[in-house]
């Protein structure tokens, strides 16, 4: 969202553009929790977190329970995601879970390209773009992640690594649709470690993939786009990382497979 604000000086009247970016955290619950522990889990959720509005709130279960938890969940606050998708939308691919098929379970996000599907699964930047395009054909909203390494950030690699993985996995995509894209930054480093970036280290590369943004496709878009912060993220550290102003959320690991630790995190989200 984009505010208009208007201040007077003493010879004319300036209009200041002030940029609200509404904050979304979502929790990635990965290869954790069965369909009778995942419903138990948003029940807390939607206990803990009524009444929010000012945050997008996210969870994204294990495919086999998406459609338990998507029922669970109706008209509450908090949205549903798949982890990942195919590009195909059917056919001979074994083991693949289609956008379609996301759909229709009940979701209304997906993550792609999260840095555990490109270290153990062979994810590419090509692959994570026809992963885009197959979301975006089908109205899903993608969560692009990218992110460096310990051996890339202690080799000076951060920015390149970055910049590789903005520029080519949304490479081609017109402006309209990048500005439905959410971007999620993974220090790979920080993930599962309990390191954290510091606010500072967080900002700096948050604010290089919005330049990054702004370069492809002008300044309007940069300012519309949410990137969230991913890496060992908690309750004790939200509010500090959130201050940041080009860090618009949190996509969460560990800490989002608790009730009072998820809802802690937005509760500090909250704060802003």
């Amino acid at each position: 969202m984009i505010a208009l604000r208007l201040h007077k000086s003493d010879a004319h009247l300036i209009r200041k553009v002030v940029i609200v970016r509404k904050i979304i955290i979502a929790g990635n619950w990965k290869l954790n929790k069965n369909i009778k522990e995942a419903v138990e889990l948003v029940n807390d959720l939607k206990a803990r977190c009524a009444g929010v509005t000012d945050v997008d709130i996210v969870v994204c279960p294990v495919f086999t329970a998406l459609s338990k938890v998507a029922e669970a969940l109706k008209g509450t606050n908090i949205g549903l995601g798949g982890q990942d998708l195919y590009w195909q939308d059917a056919g001979a691919f074994t083991g693949e879970v289609s956008a379609p098929l996301l759909k229709d379970a009940g979701c209304q996000y997906v993550i792609i390209g999260h840095s555990e599907r490109r270290q153990f699964f062979g994810e590419t930047n090509e692959t994570v773009n026809n992963k885009i395009k197959a979301a975006l054909a089908h109205g899903l909203i993608p969560i692009v992640c990218v992110g460096e390494n310990l051996a890339e950030r202690e080799s000076g690699k951060t920015f390149a690594v970055v910049q590789d993985h903005v520029e080519n996995s949304l490479k081609g995509f017109s402006a309209q649709e990048t500005e439905k894209m959410i971007v999620a930054y993974e220090p790979v480093w920080a993930i599962g470690t309990g390191k954290t970036a510091t606010p500072a280290q967080a900002q700096e590369v948050h604010s290089f993939i919005r330049k990054l943004l702004e370069k492809m496709h002008g300044q309007a878009v940069a300012n519309a786009v949410r990137i969230q912060y991913g890496g060992s993220v908690k309750a004790e550290n939200t509010r500090e990382l959130l201050s940041q102003p080009d860090i618009d959320g949190a996509l969460v690991g560990g800490a989002s497979l608790k009730g009072d630790s998820f809802a802690g995190i937005v509760q500090g989200a909250l704060a802003q």
